[in-house]
């Protein structure tokens, strides 16, 4: 199969990202890009994730006298609309988030993005596996720099789960729904969702779609964006049935993923949920949003449960790679950048101030959250692995999805509805 053109990446590659021990080279000093004055757009609004950016960059500008970089922290959620427009009116920034598959092939084809592929060097390029590259890789071009494997799964409160006497991790949707009703009975709002953002809680479809669709049917939908398979309206199903268990928190319609203490991670951080399905960044969400701004203590997680008679290969994984990419008429000191966030200095940095798995693989030694190496241990073990679906269908099919998915948990769709605005935002691709 084709990763890099599907954004889907076999288990094979899946291991080396996740690996834990390779080689110790050193991290290299970056080389002088001149004179050059960029713009680089993040997503990290709160604590350790905005200073991460603030001292990397400093780092760098000390190092390549002559080079500035003018940092614009952008909500996440904001992110991709603000930077699509950018983009096609020609004012791009030089550095930007880079969340691959669809979206990162709609750019390559209107030539916007500077092509990496000979380009990168160094720790970058002996410490980084190829599997890392493929997310952000198209027809064996590389268009952006990895930092972060971001596998998903769900989060939660070890205290909440044992004072509701959940002493086992749910493996199966029944077993969850039976973990969610124990946490009701506690008091507690079993699980946090986000509605408000869309994305949140298309999540719930998209793994219900991992599980219920095969692999085969899984490309088919990603390359040719066929969603004829009765899977799609199954997964919605499931979807639906759980939902009418009530197991998400009170107004989690309005509620936001990860702006403030009232979002669903803010939930989970000061233990007003049990748990939240979301991926491996949150942790760091999390962090910045507990009383103290310090990592849960109690935090922990497991993977997706099976759902019985799914066509979906156990163990299968969802998730991320997020890089950086350069827009096509970025400098040379862009290139340079990249190279030094691929270092293995800089890359245990990211993972300290994120909370989130670093791709680098001399600084994922410096792993050590249990929560963590379970997710790395998932991913490397998973017999087949997809990007988040609104990043393998692009933008316009991916957010038609997201939001026909909140509808019909508002109670205004069905799951035929998911498919068919699926198939008709497709149409229009």
């Amino acid at each position: 199969m084709n990763s890099t053109r599907r954004s889907l990446v076999s288990a094979a590659a899946l291991a080396a990202v996740g690996a834990l021990a390779l080689s110790g080279c050193t991290a290299s000093t970056p080389d002088d890009g001149g004179d050059s004055a960029m713009t680089l757009w993040h997503n990290s609004t709160t604590g350790p994730g905005v200073q991460f950016w603030e001292d990397t960059v400093a780092d760098f500008e000390k190092a390549n006298p002559g080079v500035t970089i003018d940092i614009q922290s952008i909500q996440n959620e904001d992110l991709d609309g603000k930077l699509q427009t950018a983009l096609n009116s020609g004012d791009a920034p030089d550095i930007f988030l880079q969340r691959g598959g669809g979206k990162m092939a709609a750019m390559v084809k209107a030539g916007q993005l500077k092509d990496l592929t000979d380009v990168i060097s160094g720790p970058a390029a002996e410490e980084i596996p190829d599997a890392a590259y493929s997310a952000n890789s198209l027809d064996g071009k590389r268009y952006a720099m990895p930092v972060a494997v971001l596998p998903g799964g769900l989060f939660y409160s070890q205290d909440l789960f044992d004072a509701a006497g959940i002493t086992e991790n749910p493996t199966t949707l029944d077993e969850l729904e039976t973990a969610t009703e124990k946490l009701k009975a506690a008091g507690t709002a079993p699980i946090a969702l986000g509605a408000k953002d869309a994305w949140p809680a298309a999540h719930w479809y998209y793994w219900l779609a991992l599980r219920e669709c095969s692999d085969d049917t899984l490309a088919k939908a990603a390359d040719e964006m066929n969603f004829d398979d009765d899977c799609w309206v199954r997964a919605g199903e499931d979807l639906q049935a759980f939902a009418e268990t009530k197991p998400f928190n009170d107004g989690f319609l309005t509620t936001t993923a990860q702006q403030g203490a009232g979002s669903s991670a803010g939930l989970i951080a000061n233990h007003q949920a049990g748990m939240e399905l979301m991926g491996a960044w949150n942790p760091g969400v999390i962090g910045s949003l507990t009383p103290d701004q310090k990592p849960l203590a109690d935090l922990a997680w497991f993977p997706f449960p099976e759902v019985d008679g799914g066509e979906g290969l156990p163990g299968s994984m969802m998730g991320g790679v997020d890089g950086y990419s350069c827009s096509v008429d970025a400098p040379d000191a862009c290139v340079d950048f990249l190279n030094y966030l691929g270092t293995s200095e800089v890359q245990t940095a990211y993972y300290k101030a994120f909370n989130a798995p670093p791709v680098n693989t001399v600084a994922q030694e410096a792993v050590t959250e249990p929560y963590l190496q379970s997710i790395l241990e998932a991913y490397n073990a998973a017999p087949y692995a997809s990007q988040w679906l609104d990043t393998v269908y692009g933008q316009n099919v991916g957010n038609a999805l997201n939001v026909a998915v909140v509808n019909m948990l508002a109670g205004q769709g069905t799951p035929e509805d998911i498919v068919k605005a699926v198939q008709d935002a497709a149409a229009k691709a």
